[in-house]
């Protein structure tokens, strides 16, 4: 279980990116983190792996607070969390088993991740979790070799082989298109209903954080404006969290890309008579 307590960050420029945030996440919940452009959302979730350091609060996963630890053992504590990024951080030249494998490394000896000679063991699992994301034809291609839903389909397993106890998942989907966005959200949402996994996923996407998630969170200017399931962001709440003209020009594309899809499969359909 994740608990934050009072979380603040305020930069050295006084700017204020969260403000007095306290929510917890149970064991197998998804939460979806929703809000405008500067909101706090991609703080939020580096504040609790300290990629950004928290001006004030407790980050309190299981029963350490992972605030204020020294390198050391925040280096171990870290192995508990896998991060998924938006642009993927993979390793281009190396292959998509090798960057698998750099989730491990953590675990492994320097001489070892130098050599890239894994222990049979964690190879054998990376065999498995390229299986699982429907990857295991492409284990010898380089990462630069992938498109954008296979290149996420590999962080997905690389932040699997940690065998993390919460995943934090920066925008997976912002790179994407519709209908490889929604294979990508199904399958992390299979994969931590498997494992009772707990993860909080920062969304740009309404519609499929409301398809997707079972709790969802709007912050606005760096606080909690809204926390309830997907059948109670109404219309009204969705105004509170991204102001009456951002939200307007948000649904406006979401129908003009509904529109737009709906025409490539009548356009598809009417080629396959």
């Amino acid at each position: 279980m994740l608990t934050l307590s009072g979380l603040s960050k305020t930069y050295k420029t006084g700017d204020t990116a969260l403000a007095d945030v306290t929510l917890t996440v149970p064991e197998g919940q998804i939460l979806g983190l929703i809000g405008p452009s500067g909101a706090g959302k991609s703080t939020l979730i580096r504040c609790i792996n300290r990629l950004v350091e928290p001006t004030a609060g407790e980050v309190t996963l299981g029963k350490v607070n992972l605030v204020g630890l020294g390198k050391s053992e925040l280096r171990r504590q870290r192995r508990r969390i896998g991060m998924i990024f938006q642009e993927y951080a993979l390793v281009e030249r190396l292959t998509v088993m090798e960057n698998v494998l750099s989730g491990r490394l953590g675990y492994v000896p320097f001489w070892r991740s130098f050599l890239r000679k894994y222990p049979g063991a964690d190879v054998q699992r990376a065999y498995q979790l390229l299986d699982r994301v429907g990857l295991i034809d492409h284990a010898d291609k380089r990462a630069d070799a992938l498109s954008g839903g296979q290149r996420q389909r590999v962080g997905i397993a690389r932040a699997l082989a940690q065998d993390p106890e919460l995943l934090l998942v920066d925008e997976p989907t912002a790179s994407l298109d519709p209908k490889t966005s929604r294979q990508i959200m199904r399958l992390l949402t299979e994969i931590c209903a498997e494992r009772g996994l707990p993860a909080i996923v920062n969304i740009h996407d309404v519609p499929l954080a409301q398809q997707f998630m079972q709790r969802i969170v709007g912050l606005r200017a760096g606080r909690v404006v809204f926390d309830g399931s997907p059948d109670e962001l109404t219309e009204a709440t969705l105004t509170t969290i991204y102001g009456e003209e951002d939200w307007n020009e948000m649904r406006r594309g979401d129908e003009e890309q509904a529109k737009a899809e709906a025409d490539a499969r009548e356009r598809m359909e009417a080629l396959a008579q």
